[in-house]
């Protein structure tokens, strides 16, 4: 067991909407420490997404939330046998899992430039389709498929 609990560390607002989840995802999308080309990748999608500033976030906040899991399974050794157990999560979890899911739906899609990838996916995401959304619809199946063994839940 750890020793000490890992402190939080405040995460900063990008420079034009003002969000910690565009941030999340700027960060998320970050390789080799190229923080400019990431930043200018999710900014290419959002304008694209709409050209009003404020209806672009919203519409990135509706598809984060759309990707959001409300249920996730965790294993748990109860006796000799491990346990595939439902829990609630928590926001900051769930969208962290969220910006994950959409990220990697967007770099699995092949044969375009990234901002391209990452506009259609999160305009998938938005309407409620996309391989991100599966991926939440999966993890919610898993989590309904464990719900027998709930009553191991900590």
């Amino acid at each position: 067991m750890r020793s000490k609990k890992a402190k939080k560390r405040p995460i900063q607002t990008d420079q034009i909407y003002k969000s910690r989840v565009v941030s999340r995802l700027i960060q998320r999308l970050m390789m080799h420490g190229k923080k400019s080309l990431a930043e200018s990748t999710v900014y290419k999608a959002m304008e694209k997404l709409s050209p009003d500033k404020k209806e672009a976030l919203a519409m990135f906040e509706q598809a984060v939330k759309n990707v959001m899991p409300m249920q996730e399974v965790r294993s748990r050794r109860v006796g000799g046998a491990t346990y595939q157990i439902p829990m609630p999560v928590k926001h900051e979890r769930s969208e962290t899992l969220a910006v994950r899911w959409v990220s990697m739906a967007s770099r699995a899609r092949k044969g375009k430039p990234m901002n391209q990838k990452l506009f259609e996916e999160l305009k998938d995401a938005y309407s409620g389709v996309g391989n991100a959304v599966k991926k939440k619809d999966d993890t919610h199946k898993m989590a309904e498929a464990n719900r027998a063994f709930s009553h191991f839940r900590l």
